[in-house]
Order: C-alpha cells, then sequence, then structure tokens
C-alpha cells in the first residue's frame, strides 16, 4: 500500500512539473529578436491536446515584407506582394513633396507648372484666332472688273396664291410694282448667296405677268471673265446648274404667302446672245 502511495505521488509530481513546462513554451522557445507587438501580432492555433500554441508566422511575415521593401534578394513573391501598399505610399509622398518644393522666392513647383499649362494653352487660342482673321480664301480674290462677258437665262413660273387683277398686269400700278420688286429681291439673294454663282450674278429680272393666269416670265443676268467665259460658261454658269439653285431654294420655301412659286412649274432655257 506504501509503495502504492508512493508511486502515485511521484507520477502527480510529474505531472505537475511538465504542465508549467507546457504553458511556458512560448515563452521558452520565443525568437529573441521578437518585440512585444510581435509577440501580440501572433497568431494562436489549437493542438493536438486542445491547448494554445503561438504561432510565429504573423511576425515572420511582416519582417519578411520588410525584407522584400528593402530588396533583399532572399524575400518570397508573397513578401514582394506584402510590401506593395508600403512602396506606393513612399512614391506619393515623394511626389506630394516635389511638387511643393520652393523653386524661387515663395513660389512652389505646382504652380509653375499650372502656369507653363495656362501659358500653352493661351498660345494655341490665340494662334488659332490669328489664323481665322488673316487667312484669306485665294477663291474670294478676284476682279470683278475683268467680268465683262454676259450670258442670259430666261423662264417661268407659276404663283397659285395669286389673284389676277387689272392692277397687277398694268406694270405701272403699285401692285404690280410691289410684287415685281419682291419677286426680283428674292431670286437675287438667291444667287447672291450661292457659292458658286456668287461671283458671277448681275441680276434678276422680272419681265411679266401674263395677262390672265398666274405664270411670271423672269431673266436672269450673269458676267463671266472674257478669258474664262468657255469653261466657266460650260462648267459653273451653266443651265443645270442654274436650274438646281432655284429649283433647290423653291423646294425649300415655304407656302405662306402670294409669293409662293410652285417648283413644279419652274421652266428655264439659256438665251443666245
Amino acid at each position: 500500500m506504501d509503495t502504492e502511495l508512493t508511486r502515485s505521488s511521484v507520477m502527480e509530481s510529474n505531472g505537475a512539473a511538465k504542465e508549467p513546462a507546457r504553458n511556458g513554451d512560448r515563452s521558452a522557445n520565443r525568437d529573441p529578436a521578437e518585440t512585444d507587438c510581435d509577440a501580440l501580432l501572433s497568431v494562436h492555433v489549437s493542438n493536438g491536446n486542445g491547448d494554445l500554441a503561438a504561432e510565429p508566422y504573423a511576425p515572420e511575415q511582416a519582417r519578411n515584407a520588410d525584407r522584400a521593401a528593402n530588396g533583399d534578394p532572399g524575400a518570397t513573391a508573397g513578401d514582394a506582394l506584402l510590401s506593395v501598399p508600403v512602396s506606393c505610399s513612399s512614391a506619393v509622398c515623394r511626389i506630394k513633396k516635389e511638387l511643393t518644393e520652393v523653386v524661387f522666392w515663395k513660389v512652389q513647383l505646382w504652380k509653375i507648372i499650372i502656369f507653363i499649362l495656362l501659358v500653352m494653352v493661351a498660345v494655341i487660342m490665340i494662334s488659332l484666332a490669328l489664323c481665322t482673321v488673316i487667312h484669306k480664301d485665294v477663291d474670294d480674290e478676284f476682279d470683278s472688273s475683268l467680268f465683262k462677258f454676259p450670258r442670259y437665262f430666261n423662264g417661268s413660273f407659276q404663283m397659285p396664291n395669286m389673284v389676277p387683277t387689272e392692277d397687277l398686269y398694268n406694270l405701272s400700278s403699285n401692285e404690280s410694282q410691289n410684287l415685281t420688286a419682291d419677286l426680283q429681291k428674292k431670286l437675287s439673294d438667291v444667287y447672291s448667296s450661292s457659292n458658286a454663282l456668287g461671283r458671277y450674278f448681275s441680276r434678276a429680272e422680272i419681265t411679266a405677268f401674263r395677262n390672265g393666269s398666274d405664270v411670271t416670265d423672269y431673266r436672269l443676268m450673269f458676267v463671266l471673265p472674257e478669258e474664262e467665259k468657255e469653261s466657266i460658261g460650260k462648267f459653273i454658269v451653266c443651265r443645270e446648274i442654274v436650274y438646281n439653285v432655284l429649283r433647290q431654294f423653291l423646294y425649300d420655301q415655304e407656302d405662306d404667302g402670294l409669293e409662293y412659286i410652285d417648283p413644279r412649274t419652274l421652266t428655264m432655257f439659256l438665251q443666245d446672245v
């Protein structure tokens, strides 16, 4: 009996001695390079006996990240990835510091950069404005005194809104003269504003209001330079172009008054000189 009691006491003593040693493993095996913060950051995992053991991976991983940031060849790829935020923030801080440096007097670098950009924009805008003002279109420069060769186009059109009256057919009456002036102005505006025919156009005339109908006769006069009358008369001031310019205008007009001209009734032919 005494032997069993003695053996039991010895086993209890051994067990009690081993338990503190297990609880102190973390302190006994602690890396001297670790700080108190590393110990707090260490991860505790459960071992097979149900006890908690300190995992030294987190502090070691932080140290490896620092090694990767400092260019240590022993660092791993994962360590390099962990170091990216630190380097990025350092680059941003470095750029901010460089931009806020004083170049001269109290002027900082970022102010000089903005000033240079504003000057460049102003120079570009001024250059564009000057080019627009100074530039002259060669086609707009011509000597009208050289235009001496006349070219006539005659034709007719109908005005459905026109009410035939005796005063209208009397060219000396106010009604006839007013309508004639309005129609001549309309035709003159059409050709004077034409890019192709404007320089050659001379005048438009209303020659007659046909008695008893809504048909009106007109004449268009163009003046061509003597030296180029053949080529211009063939390709520019020709019946097709003169006719189509007026016809397109009549299709674009609005039917809102006495001066409305039916484009379907427009006729035109070249008068031989």
